[in-house]
């Protein structure tokens, strides 16, 4: 058990901090993503103008939230769960279920880490969007379509190593070992979440 919390007291801190810049990052595209959407707004209605690039602007900045948050949710048990089931079970029974659970998701996720590189090197990443620019000096860059599926990359690989904490935390849990595990480092609003 030493040596599971050797590795994972690093581990969990490296994550806490990626994490953290992930939340703040994710928040920042939240707020671009609301403009966008009320940019595209008013221009339709007030102007009758409807604009190209809001839509992907948007939809740019949603993908890019939703992979840099959800590890954060992942780490705090904010996705589905079988709490229903495993309350009828005896702790040591429905710690090995929640260990196999996450062993079946460590699976997928590598699955996924490999979708998620073809997405960004395949063929498709290599086209542009359709009305995204970006200012440079020497005019107008087309934003490329591989930027936008990296989002589905960096998530899933940020996902990967919150599981592999998370089986870690398991595995010390059941060796009876759970006061000794590192805090999962709650932000001040989540405090009650666990």
């Amino acid at each position: 058990m030493g040596l599971l919390l050797t590795v994972l007291a690093p581990l969990s801190a490296v994550n806490a901090l990626v994490l953290r810049i992930g939340r703040g990052i994710g928040i920042i595209a939240i707020a671009f993503m609301v403009a966008a959407i009320l940019i595209q707004v008013v221009a339709r209605y007030l102007f009758n103008n409807a604009l190209p690039w809001p839509d992907e602007a948007a939809r740019f900045c949603m993908m890019w939230m939703t992979g840099l948050m959800a590890p954060t949710a992942f780490r705090r048990g904010g996705f589905v769960a079988l709490d229903m089931i495993s309350g009828f079970m005896s702790p040591r029974v429905a710690a090995v279920l929640s260990l196999v659970l996450l062993l079946i998701s460590l699976l997928i996720l590598i699955v996924a880490v490999q979708i998620g590189i073809k997405e960004v090197t395949g063929f498709g990443g290599r086209f542009a969007t359709a009305s995204l620019y970006l200012p440079t000096f020497e005019g107008w860059f087309r934003v490329p379509r591989s930027w936008m599926m990296l989002s589905l990359l960096v998530g899933v690989v940020l996902l990967l190593v919150v599981n592999i904490e998370l089986i870690l935390r398991s595995l010390v849990q059941m060796m009876g070992g759970g006061d000794r595990l590192p805090d999962l480092d709650l932000p001040e609003d989540m405090q009650g979440a666990e």
